[in-house]
């Protein structure tokens, strides 16, 4: 048996490369070095980030962690006959992971150890950073700690875009003596997997986020809304408590500070409104999830009537950065009002779908183009829809639109969650835009009629706009029920669900109104002109 030292094998423990055999690869990489004679050790990281490489086999070298992806089980012997454990040369070697353009021009806050470190090591956590953030949030006042955040720049990065800071001195401001902390992990949005994967890969971050928020605000108790879809990420921040508390890091004294706070994993029932956070905190207090009217705003009566932090997974996990680097740091990347990074997640039909963390500013194009690659099919991009099932479909010539939240809303899109979804020029998209509103029927909560009736209404109009049935008509009426659904819906379920249906229809027309035989397309303006 070799007396070297033993070689680290980083092999993802994430869902999405456990999904494609990243356990098997695990096991399979310690068989075969076992037959070689060679010790290493594996250790289960999160991914990276470049799924279209997963499971990415990284090794420790002497020039950096080198990859090798996609690796198959199958594919593990033959890998270490040819060197994988000493780097070597082979067909399915990317070379040293930090370099590879795709992660190097990427900016990773939120993200820094995210396939980086083996999630549940406290000892990774602090060589890496790891309460930094929150040592310092406790030699502050409560009143710095918002401040820092106010300054920062940071807005909810859970869709709604509300500065962060805003949010938390409301709170701090309530004089009642139980407040709680939230976090949104109800991650239903179609292209968005970013807070699984930060709580797969960094499960102590948002720990740490949500205690810094705790000593901000004056909360004793706190509870992570995660949905019931996502049970290894239930595992793994279960676990994360534990150790928390068994350290410190939880309970009536953190950290030596004095500070009470704990936390507690709820798990969700499938109802995408819950993602709402009123409809959360109804079902956090065992309620069916329902969206409640405003005001009352849930930073003053919130969980159980008390005053609540509401903030989304990456914005809570976003924020021991922000205290450990400053505010300052984190102010000068972005643009405008858009400051910081977005964590953008591609998806969709493209070479290389997977985790963009960038500053806000990048455009839509560079996304889609430079990092995705174009589409996996090879054929022309012809649509992207940015902000889950109720955000824009936008054509390639929105591809120099940048990725900023008032920039967004001036193209009548938004940015929400980060999530992009690409479409070759095979979609339809009139059913594209009939799928919006019959989504709309099948999740909405059912409270208000606009969303209830209007989404049900919704598949009907466009069902018949696009049999040909007295188009005009019914399409003035399908703007009508866009403009009661936008201005008479209690939450964005109702509010949002017309902008993919209007936008489909302002960009993609011919496909609601195929022209006869050698006759023009309708115009793109054919909504505005038939409702006016």
């Amino acid at each position: 048996m070799s007396t070297s030292s033993p070689v680290t094998v980083y092999v993802p423990r994430d869902s999405a490369a456990r999904s494609v055999g990243a356990d098997d690869v695990a096991d399979s990489l310690q068989r075969a070095a076992d037959g070689q004679g060679r010790e290493i050790r594996v250790v289960r990281n999160g991914s990276r980030g470049l799924l279209w490489l997963e499971p990415l086999v990284e090794v420790e070298t002497a020039e950096g962690r080198v990859g090798y992806g996609p690796v198959a089980p199958e594919d593990v012997d033959d890998l270490v006959a040819a060197g994988l454990l000493d780097g070597a040369e082979h067909p399915a070697r990317v070379g040293v992971v930090d370099q590879l353009p795709w992660l190097a021009r990427q900016n990773r806050v939120t993200f820094r150890r995210v396939g980086v470190t083996d999630p549940l090591s406290t000892d990774d956590y602090l060589r890496n950073g790891g309460l930094t953030g929150l040592r310092r949030a406790l030699e502050m006042s409560p009143a710095e700690v918002v401040a820092a955040v106010t300054e920062s720049g940071l807005r909810g990065r859970g869709g709604a875009g509300f500065p962060a800071g805003i949010k938390w001195k409301t709170v701090l401001d309530c004089d009642d003596e139980l407040k709680f902390v939230c976090c949104n992990a109800d991650e239903g949005d179609s292209g968005t997997y970013a807070d699984r994967m930060l709580i797969e890969g960094d499960p102590f971050v948002l720990i740490e986020g949500m205690t810094i928020a705790a000593h901000a605000v004056g909360a004793t108790e706190g509870y992570v809304y995660l949905r019931s879809e996502y049970p290894d990420a239930v595992a793994t921040l279960r676990a994360a408590i534990e150790i928390a508390r068994e350290l410190r890091w939880l309970g009536d004294d953190v950290l030596g500070s004095g500070l009470s706070f704990d936390l507690k994993v709820r798990v969700g029932a499938g109802a995408y409104i819950c993602g709402e956070e009123t409809s959360m905190l109804d079902s956090l207090e065992g309620k069916r999830g329902m969206v409640r009217s405003k005001p009352p705003i849930p930073a003053i009566e919130g969980l159980f009537g008390k005053p609540t932090v509401v903030n989304n997974v990456l914005t809570l996990g976003t924020v021991p950065a922000i205290l450990a680097d400053g505010p300052e740091a984190y102010q000068r990347l972005g643009v405008e009002r858009s400051r910081g990074t977005q964590v953008f997640q591609l998806g969709g039909n493209l070479r290389q779908g997977g985790i963009v963390e960038t500053a806000f500013g990048v455009t839509l194009g560079e996304l889609v183009e430079q990092y995705g690659g174009g589409t996996r099919s090879g054929r022309p991009v012809r649509a992207v829809q940015v902000g889950g099932p109720l955000g824009a479909y936008l054509p390639p010539s929105q591809f120099d639109l940048p990725m900023d939240y008032e920039a967004f809303a001036a193209a009548n899109a938004m940015v929400g969650h980060g999530g992009i979804v690409v479409f070759d020029d095979t979609v339809d998209m009139a059913a594209q835009a009939r799928f919006a509103m019959e989504f709309c029927a099948a999740e909405s909560c059912g409270k208000c009629t606009p969303c209830r009736v209007g989404s049900v209404r919704g598949v009907e109009v466009i069902d018949r706009i696009t049999a040909g049935d007295h188009r005009d008509e019914n399409l003035a009426v399908l703007e009508d029920l866009c403009d009661v659904m936008t201005e008479g819906s209690l939450c964005a379920m109702g509010g949002l669900t017309p902008m993919p249906v209007r936008s489909a229809i302002t960009h993609f027309s011919e496909d609601f109104f195929p022209p006869p035989p050698g006759q023009a397309t309708v115009p793109t303006d054919a909504m505005t002109e038939a409702s006016s």
